[in-house]
């Protein structure tokens, strides 16, 4: 393992160059001499294998996060308590490793060393010029440097003889791949109010009442909230807007395009090679060998790749005269394109449009009248902001300006009125009695002032006020019971080899069924209950639209030998392996930890805290 993969020692080195000393190791900083946290047995814990610690976690996080996360932040979600516990543990695993006698020979240190890309010169090998400065430049010795690389590949040593011995789980993932792997034939049939042969009777005010008690939620009437609102808009002040004919008239020569469509073609072409390729294939046509489709599908075209869309006369070039003589339908060709000989098919003939300035003048009054609104309104908010500062009550404003006073019982579900804009409906969630009215823009130019005046709590509302609704909720409940009832009839003479269309049912089969599949028209939960199934068993489960008869007719087990099981036992295999190798190594560490005598100078530790703010 340790042969295939660089060192968190070495990666660290790099780190520290690429920073540039900007970590503040061995040039005065918040070090002034300190050059460990604490020790764990025999071995040091340096300050820099801490703070490069940290440093290599808050990227992380800054990753997972996808900003920046500041070391305040981090400390809050205990990032330095974690960090501090993952050193220590490190370095009582090395302390282990130490008194085992595991270690790497000189040998091992040197060829890591030497493949380390920050000690290479511009030509790719080792330069020792590079090293000796790099490591000075980070407040390192070369032997200090060397026995955290030695210390390092102990440890992975160590971890390697810990878990090495761990035996695969194939029992658990043959076990795991038999479960997943199992499928269902099974065959469903829908119930719905149409088997009923007798209306529901209707209900009596017992049953009602009873209905009522038992589901209040459904007659609660939703907090609503009295609001006075202050409102204008540029539909509002449109109509006392004066337009100009002039402007009318501008703007209708400015959209001209719109106005004024030419004689148009829904158009397919064909390109084809030579002109002869494109005779012999318009020859076939003519002699109805094959469609156009069918000419298109030959090329190992789709008719999308062919679609010119609708056109006009000059979009079509020199073949623009042909195509716009044939009729819908028609093929016409070979003509000369820019991509070569091309048949051309007239799906569609789209006659011009032409709109008269007097059929577009109201509309485009309209639209002008209502950006002149806009502009307006947007000069009078200044003044009306004013007033709002002055004291002004929504009264006021609208008295003295053309703000228009209204109210409204606003409820969450409100979509109506003011409450269609998305600003108003924030702002009116958000208001509190008392509070002082804000100018708040509309996304269409307008503008708005509210107040909650009170705040009516949820309730539920009298019997009387939703009898309807009442009864008709009472209706479907006790329809949908009616039909769960009848289907329950009808699966208990359901045997294994019963034929469900003959009494009545349209059913349909599902084969090869696994735990994760889809059946369209089922509950939630539908794939549990079938798996929960023996086989000829049948039963019935309710659905929005009544019911669901279901039986299963047959358990199918597992094809370990597939291809696609096996790799995923195999993939199982090695989950599970991992993990347990993993928890292994976990619960060693631990033990090796709370055996080892670990003592941490929190001073030194602050400091190191402290420079990271």
């Amino acid at each position: 393992m340790a042969e295939k993969k660089r060192t968190p020692i070495a990666v660290w080195i790099i780190m520290i160059l690429i920073m540039g000393g900007l970590l503040g190791f061995g040039t005065g900083g918040f070090t002034s001499g300190i050059s460990r946290i604490g020790t764990a047995g025999d071995k040091e814990i340096s300050v820099a294998s801490y703070q490069s610690a940290l440093n290599e976690q808050l990227r992380s996080l800054d990753a997972q996060v996808g900003s920046r996360v500041t070391f305040q932040q981090a400390q809050a979600i205990g990032l330095d308590r974690s960090v501090l516990a993952q050193v220590v543990t490190q370095r009582t695993l090395d302390n282990e490793a130490a008194e085992l006698g595991v270690s790497v020979g000189d040998t091992r240190v040197r060829d890591e060393v030497l493949s380390n890309p920050a000690f290479q010169s511009l030509s790719g090998s080792f330069d020792r010029t590079v090293y000796s400065n790099a490591l000075r430049n980070v407040g390192l010795s070369e032997a200090a440097y060397e026995t955290s690389i030695r210390d390092e590949l102990s440890r992975t040593l160590l971890q390697g003889a810990v878990v090495g011995g761990i035996p695969a789980a194939p029992v658990y993932a043959e076990t795991v791949t038999a479960f997943l792997g199992e499928t269902r034939d099974i065959e469903t049939a829908p119930v719905t109010a149409a088997i009923l042969t007798t209306p529901v009777p209707g209900p009596t005010d017992t049953d009602l009442q009873a209905f009522y008690d038992e589901n209040p939620d459904m007659f609660t009437a939703p907090e609503a909230r009295q609001i006075t609102y202050a409102m204008l808009t540029p539909a509002m002040l449109a109509d006392k807007v004066t337009i100009d004919d002039a402007q009318v008239q501008d703007l209708y020569g400015q959209r001209i395009d719109t106005f004024s469509q030419p004689e148009r073609r829904l158009v397919e072409r064909l390109v084809f090679g030579t002109v002869e390729e494109a005779d012999a294939a318009l020859a076939r046509l003519t002699a109805e060998e094959l469609d156009f489709d069918a000419l298109v599908t030959e090329r190992g075209l789709s008719l999308s790749d062919v679609d010119l869309g609708d056109v006009a006369i000059e979009d079509l070039g020199t073949a623009g005269e042909a195509v716009f003589a044939a009729s819908a339908g028609d093929v016409v060709g070979p003509q000369d394109t820019n991509l070569g000989p091309a048949l051309f098919r007239v799906n569609a003939v789209l006659a011009a449009e032409e709109t008269t300035f007097e059929e577009a003048a109201p509309e485009l009054r309209d639209e002008l009248a209502t950006d002149q609104a806009r502009r307006v309104i947007q000069a009078d908010a200044e003044t009306i902001n004013d007033l709002i500062a002055g004291g002004a009550t929504l009264e006021d404003l609208a008295e003295r300006t053309e703000l228009e006073l209204q109210t409204i019982d606003y409820t969450a579900g409100s979509t109506e009125g003011p409450a269609a804009y998305e600003a108003f409906r924030t702002a009116a969630t958000a208001a509190t009695e008392g509070a002082y009215p804000e100018l708040v823009d509309l996304d269409d130019g307008g503008i708005f002032a509210l107040r909650l005046d009170s705040v009516t709590p949820p309730a539920v509302q009298p019997l009387d006020d939703v009898r309807a609704r009442l009864e008709d909720a009472w209706r479907a409940a006790a329809e949908k019971t009616a039909v769960l009832e009848q289907a329950q009839a009808i699966a208990n003479d359901v045997a294994s080899d019963t034929d469900l269309s003959a009494l009545a049912l349209t059913p349909t089969p599902s084969a090869n069924l696994t735990r994760g599949s889809f059946v369209a028209d089922t509950p939630e939960g539908f794939m549990r209950t079938v798996f929960e199934m023996a086989p000829g068993e049948t039963r019935v489960l309710p659905t929005e639209a009544g019911a669901i008869i279901v039986r299963l007719n047959e358990v199918k087990p597992a094809d370990l030998a597939s291809e696609r099981l096996t790799a995923q036992a195999a993939d199982i295999t090695s989950q599970a392996s991992a993990g347990i190798a993993q928890d292994v190594f976990d619960a060693f560490a631990e033990a090796v930890r709370a055996r080892t005598d670990v003592s941490i100078d929190q001073a030194a530790v602050n400091a190191v805290n402290a420079q990271m703010q």
